[in-house]
């Protein structure tokens, strides 16, 4: 199990939606047993998933999110005869994933994160990297995709301590850029601080769009950079508003009539499995 992390402290650009895609593209295509964390309070990556309606019902089925791995094991329960009894406690393996086709599982998000997150002890932040250990012998899964906030928290943390490897995608453009340095220094100290060894894969350019002089200033500056030129990926996925709309319905880009968005997604998944050692 290779555990990947895809990190930005900028929204807007395209984390999420690489982040689901490749995901997609891993269980489709290369056949792969994958899991998707989305541990981002705003949930976009399940939205990726689920529409309003069937999240607001699973919910309400009191079926599992993130947050379940960040609660106390003992679960309570309310008696009017004898006041609140301890029940059955719960591991981390039986936190179930939301299975979503052969070979494609989700822990989907949820909005409480925030609430956790104010009252959190320091000793939360290794229990997603535990509950992946533990659920690994049921789900047998090649791939865990995280998908992150885009601040730093202490999701942020407990993905990057869960984590093997991290992918920044990033917009071509310099408000997008002048970040990723100061992300890289938060990931060093983090990896210093918890005693980690968390690796770059690389930088991925999102919505690009080749003939302005944004895009090619952008492009540039990331080959000739000192440190990030060689984590620079090929190809990039390119702007498309076919891929937005697909997204609304919680299809994908290989879903799509996009051949240029589908090559180029394949393209990056397989760059992205050769770096992967």
């Amino acid at each position: 199990m290779k555990v990947i992390s895809f990190i930005n402290m900028k929204g807007g650009v395209g984390k999420t939606t690489l982040a689901t895609n490749v995901c997609h593209y891993l269980a489709t295509n290369e056949n792969k047993r994958v899991l998707l964390v989305d541990i981002d309070p705003q949930f976009n990556a399940t939205q990726c998933f689920m529409s309003g309606d069937d999240y607001i019902d699973y919910c309400s089925k009191k079926r599992d999110t993130i947050c379940n791995i960040f609660e106390p094991n003992v679960v309570k329960r309310i008696s009017s005869v004898d006041g609140e009894i301890p029940c059955k406690e719960r591991t981390f393996k039986d936190i179930k994933p939301l299975k979503i086709k052969d070979n494609l599982y989700i822990l989907p998000g949820n909005l409480e994160l925030f609430k956790i997150e104010i009252s959190a002890q320091s000793g939360c932040v290794n229990r997603l990297h535990q509950y992946l250990t533990e659920i690994n012998s049921i789900y047998k899964l090649d791939y865990v995709i995280i998908d992150t906030p885009p601040t730093p928290s202490i999701w942020m943390t407990s993905a990057l301590i869960a984590s093997d490897y991290y992918m920044i995608p990033v917009k071509a453009d310099p408000l997008s850029l002048t970040g990723i340095d100061l992300l890289r220094s938060i990931i060093r100290q983090k990896n210093e601080n918890f005693d980690l060894h968390v690796k770059c894969l690389g930088l991925v350019l999102m919505m690009t769009e080749e003939k302005t002089r944004v895009y090619g200033a952008a492009r540039k500056n990331l080959e000739t950079h000192v440190f990030w030129k060689k984590y620079l990926f090929k190809w990039e996925i390119p702007k498309s508003i076919n891929v937005a709309e697909h997204q609304l319905n919680q299809e994908f880009i290989l879903d799509s009539g996009n051949a240029n968005v589908k090559t180029a997604l394949s393209r990056i998944v397989n760059e992205m499995l050769s770096r992967i050692k």
